[in-house]
C-alpha cells in the first residue's frame, strides 16, 4: 500500500455526520448525529438547536463546566458510549495555545469530536551508512490499538503539563528512557488528520520528535503499556507500513513524516506533494 493511501484511512470524515459541539461562539468539537439523541436527555447541561450541540449558557466557569461533563461522561460510560476509560482529565479549548475551557475524561474526547493533542516520537539510529528504529508493540490491554506496532513512545497531551515535560514522563514510563537523554529528543513538526472511527471523531494534532539514540541503548517498558521494543532496519519498519496493517494508525503517520524528513520518500515520487499535505490537514 503507498504511503498515500496509509494517509487518506486518517481522512474518513463525512461532514454531513456530524453537527458543531459550542461553547458561547467557540466550536470545540463535532458530535456524531446519533450522539446527539444521548445528549438531549441532559438538558442541565446540553441545548440543541437544529444546528448544534450547546452547553448551557448558565455553565459559565471553568469548574461548573467540568463538573457538569464529569457527571455526563460517567452516565455515557454507563451506558457504553465511552470504552476505556482512564481517569485522566483532558483540557478543552478552541486552541492549544488558548486557556482551557473546561476539563473532560480523555476517553470521551472522540465522542465529542473534540481535538486531541499528543507527544509522538520515533527513536531512531545510524550504524554506518544504515538506519535502524526502534519499534514499540502495544500491549494486548490498550483501550486502542491493543498489540499494534507504534512508536517507540506515544501518548497523549492531558492536563497540568507543558509539551515537554509530558515527553520526558511518557519516554521513562514507556521506555524506560533517563531524563538526560529524553531531553535531547528535538521537535521536528506537528501531524494533523481527522477520522472517524468506532469512538467517534479522532480530530488529533500530534507533536512529533526525533531522539537518536545510542547504540546499544534498549528501551524497558515501565507502565505495562508496551509488550516488547524491537530494532528493526528502516526498511523492515517500510515494508510494514506498506504491506501490513500491524502499525497503529497515527504511529504510520509519524513514522511516514520521518521518512519523508529523511529523505526516505524521494521528491519525485508521484505522490510528494499529497503524502505532505496530507499529513498536515
Amino acid at each position: 500500500m503507498a504511503y498515500i493511501d496509509r494517509i487518506r484511512e486518517c481522512s474518513v470524515y463525512d461532514p454531513s455526520k456530524y453537527v458543531p459541539f459550542m461553547v458561547g461562539d467557540v466550536c470545540v468539537g463535532q458530535i456524531e448525529t446519533e450522539t446527539v439523541a444521548y445528549l438531549r436527555e441532559h438538558t442541565d447541561v446540553f441545548w440543541v438547536s437544529d444546528a448544534a450541540v450547546h452547553l448551557q449558557p448558565d455553565l459559565d466557569g471553568f469548574d461548573d463546566r467540568t463538573a457538569a461533563f464529569a457527571h455526563v461522561t460517567a452516565t455515557l460510560r454507563d451506558d457504553g458510549l465511552i470504552p476505556g476509560w482512564r481517569d485522566e482529565p483532558y483540557p478543552v479549548g478552541g486552541a492549544f495555545n488558548l486557556p482551557p475551557l473546561f476539563e473532560m475524561e480523555r476517553a470521551s474526547v472522540p465522542l465529542f469530536g473534540v481535538r486531541g493533542y499528543g507527544v509522538h516520537m520515533n527513536g531512531w539510529l545510524s550504524r554506518g551508512a544504515d538506519t535502524l528504529m526502534w519499534v514499540g508493540r502495544r500491549s494486548l490491554s490498550k483501550p486502542t490499538g491493543p498489540g499494534k506496532l507504534d512508536q517507540m513512545v506515544a501518548g497523549g497531551q492531558p492536563a497540568g503539563l507543558s509539551l515537554f515535560e509530558n515527553l520526558i514522563k511518557e519516554c521513562d514510563e514507556e521506555a524506560g528512557i533517563p531524563e538526560d537523554l529524553a531531553a535531547q529528543a528535538k521537535p521536528v513538526g506537528t501531524i494533523s488528520y481527522m477520522t472517524g472511527r468506532a469512538e467517534g471523531l479522532r480530530n488529533d494534532v500530534l507533536f512529533n520528535f526525533d531522539l537518536e539514540v545510542p547504540d546499544g541503548f534498549t528501551p524497558v517498558n515501565q507502565d505495562g503499556e508496551v509488550a516488547e521494543f524491537m530494532l528493526w532496519p528502516i526498511e523492515q519498519v517500510i515494508e510494514k507500513i506498506q504491506n501490513t496493517e500491524e502499525f497503529k494508525f497515527n504511529a504510520a503517520l509519524g513514522i511516514i513524516d520521518f521518512l519523508v524528513r529523511r529523505g526516505f520518500v524521494p521528491a519525485d515520487d508521484p505522490d510528494y506533494v499529497d503524502i505532505l499535505a496530507g499529513l498536515h490537514q
